[in-house]
């Protein structure tokens, strides 16, 4: 599986140790976001967080994400990134209303500094 891949799967099982472990060693190792290559895979899901992650990823890094991202559109369902936020008003809200807009576009929802590294 595709380092990329790999990422989006941790987003999507919501397992966000992995996420953030995996996220650190692919900044590392990826310089140039913007020649990253497009999964190859048909699963709509698995496309749209790989986008969305590597929208905000080269947000942070000030850089440009890869076209391809461009052409992936949001999810059918929305999905949080923090599992508490399904039961935690306050905390719904705050990721709906300021998740970064990479994720929040394609539906989704985590607190504005989602992997945010120090």
């Amino acid at each position: 599986m595709e380092k990329l891949e790999a990422l989006a799967r941790a987003v999507l099982d919501n397992d966000g140790l992995l996420l953030r472990s995996l996220c650190q060693d692919f900044v590392r190792e990826t310089p140039l976001l913007e020649n990253c290559r497009r999964p190859e895979t048909r699963d709509e899901q698995v496309l749209a967080a790989s986008a969305s992650i590597l929208e905000l990823l080269a947000l942070r890094a000030r850089q440009s994400p890869p076209k391809w991202t461009q052409e992936i559109g949001p999810l059918a369902q929305p999905i949080y990134l923090v599992p508490s936020a399904l039961s935690m008003k306050r905390l719904r809200a705050l990721c709906e209303n300021e998740s970064p807009e990479p994720l929040r576009k394609r539906g989704f929802y985590a607190p504005p500094n989602f992997l945010e590294f120090a």
